[in-house]
């Protein structure tokens, strides 16, 4: 699979919430409905892709009800009913597979487009993401029923190994799209050879984007804007401007940051209804 897609306009991926970031980490993190909403349409009207969703409940702790995301989804729509939305489905902080599932049920214009589907259990610095195979391929079938297609979530070569498995039984169709997740403590870093073994190992008709987890944020984003498909930020991921952690940063501030990598490269940021065509994405 080519390494070189600088002719091709950039997939720009904005992660605000997660499920980790608190208000004492950072004062730009949006936690309540309205706060995402807004911070989503601040990076929409600068030009993104896709804004991929977590909830917060009223305490700010990670939620998967749907009613929370379905305040998220219906303000981000009334105004951009183009942009694509992914919600979570994470397993870090929910081990209930139903509850995890929820948002998959929401219906007509508050339908997500995509949804988080992790491919394996993984470490991250100080807790684990549990996915077990069962859960994944009831996420996985969920998602089918509902015509919602999977963002995978790709952090090692096991998890492309699972990719192709879940394939091979139906459960996840082309076209695709995937994450690769890098810079992890305990999965694939930052370096070329180790994207390489990834996307070596991607089967055809998936659209990918590299993303760079804390520190490995910046850097992955210069190499995405120079050399991949497209590029995952926000602080979900990673909430400094600088290595060094003087400089705290804003969503805007890091999608400022991929169009004047994307400017000096002379890539566009790709639009939401050219990925939705790409995707075979219809709007809600």
């Amino acid at each position: 699979m080519p390494f070189l897609f600088s002719d091709q306009p950039l997939i720009l991926n904005l992660a605000p919430t997660g499920m980790v970031p608190t208000r004492d980490m950072s004062p730009s993190v949006p936690l309540d409905p309205d706060e995402i909403v807004a911070d989503v349409l601040a990076a929409a009207e600068r030009g993104i892709t896709i804004a991929h969703i977590h909830a917060r409940d009223e305490q700010g702790q990670p939620t998967h009800r749907k009613e929370v995301f379905a305040r998220i989804i219906g303000g981000i729509r009334e105004r951009r009913p183009d942009l694509i939305i992914c919600v979570s489905c994470s397993g870090r902080k929910v081990g209930n597979v139903e509850d995890r599932a929820q948002v998959l049920d929401l219906d007509d214009d508050l339908k997500p487009d995509m949804a988080s589907l992790t491919l394996s259990s993984l470490n991250f610095s100080t807790q684990a993401s549990v996915n077990s195979p069962d859960d994944i391929s009831i996420l996985a079938q969920r998602m089918l029923e509902r015509g919602i297609l999977p963002e995978l979530e790709i952090f090692d070569l096991g998890m492309v190994s699972m990719l192709r498995h879940l394939i091979k039984h139906g459960l996840v169709n082309a076209p695709m799209y995937a994450n690769l997740l890098l810079g992890n403590i305990a999965t694939a870093q930052p370096e070329f050879l180790e994207i390489g073994a990834l996307t070596s190992r991607l089967p055809e008709r998936l659209i990918w984007s590299i993303a760079g987890i804390g520190a490995a944020q910046l850097p992955v984003a210069a190499m995405a804007a120079a050399a991949a498909p497209g590029v995952r930020v926000g602080l979900e991921d990673n909430l400094w401007l600088d290595p060094e952690r003087r400089y705290p940063a804003s969503n805007l501030q890091l999608v400022d940051r991929v169009h004047q990598f994307a400017t000096l490269l002379h890539r566009k940021v790709m639009t939401p209804v050219e990925l939705r065509k790409r995707l075979s994405l219809s709007l809600r």
